[in-house]
């Protein structure tokens, strides 16, 4: 008799659960950078049967009404018209495509986020583009010595330079259109703006199959 090798409405019924369980433990706000595909994770549909390459969406989803979306996009890969291979369009152009894939799907995005921003021209057309279709922009500016010079990156010459992104809900989903966009700095960086104005938060890093009790110091955590 053949049994459920995969459960995917438990996956999303569990996967909800613990994102919520999660904001309550940070005070009612957090910072969820979210990497990987979310519309079509065909990889991981392959490699565990039963697995819906829209998952995490329909996750979301579930979660909608506490959901921000905020897209973070590198200036540097604006300015120099960087690819999506499996898509073959520019970061840019995503970044757009992505904003009505979200609404489409009924989830809010709150605004984008211009990282490692150092007045290229065209980033600058993009953030006039953004703002001409009501889409709110934040820039985030060069670090010097990032990630190691600690004592400047925590300080107001640092995370304390980046515009604070404004956000509405308890469930800021930080993503992206591919990697070097600086997903993980724009957290940590809103992690400073909300603990100077006296905001409690905190950020988790959303896997496919995330194992959320573990400790930090656990061998599987430490590899990651």
């Amino acid at each position: 008799m053949l049994k459920t090798g995969f459960d995917n409405n438990a996956y999303i019924t569990k996967q909800s659960e613990m994102i919520s369980k999660r904001i309550g433990e940070f005070g009612g706000k957090l910072y969820l950078e979210f990497g990987g595909k979310l519309f079509d994770d065909l990889h991981a549909s392959r490699v565990l049967p039963g697995f819906e390459p829209d998952s995490k969406l329909q996750m979301l989803k579930k979660l909608a009404d506490d959901v921000e979306i905020v897209i973070v996009i590198n200036s540097g890969d604006i300015e120099s018209n960087k690819i999506r291979r499996d898509l073959g369009i520019t970061y840019d152009a995503d970044v757009l495509r992505l904003i009505d894939a979200y609404r489409e799907a009924g989830l809010f995005v709150g605004s984008v986020v211009l990282t490692q921003y150092n007045n290229q021209l065209s980033a600058l057309a993009f953030k006039d583009k953004l703002e001409t279709l009501g889409v709110k922009v934040f820039l985030h500016y060069p670090i010097e010595g990032y990630p190691y010079n600690v004592s400047l990156i925590v300080s107001d010459d640092g995370f304390g330079k980046n515009e604070y992104i404004e956000t509405e809900r308890p469930l800021v989903v930080i993503t992206a259109p591919g990697p070097g966009s600086g997903k993980l700095a724009t957290c940590l960086s809103q992690l400073y703006h909300e603990n100077k104005r006296g905001t409690k938060a905190g950020y988790a890093k959303f896997e496919t199959f995330p194992i959320w009790n573990l400790p930090l110091k656990h061998p599987v955590n430490l590899a990651y």
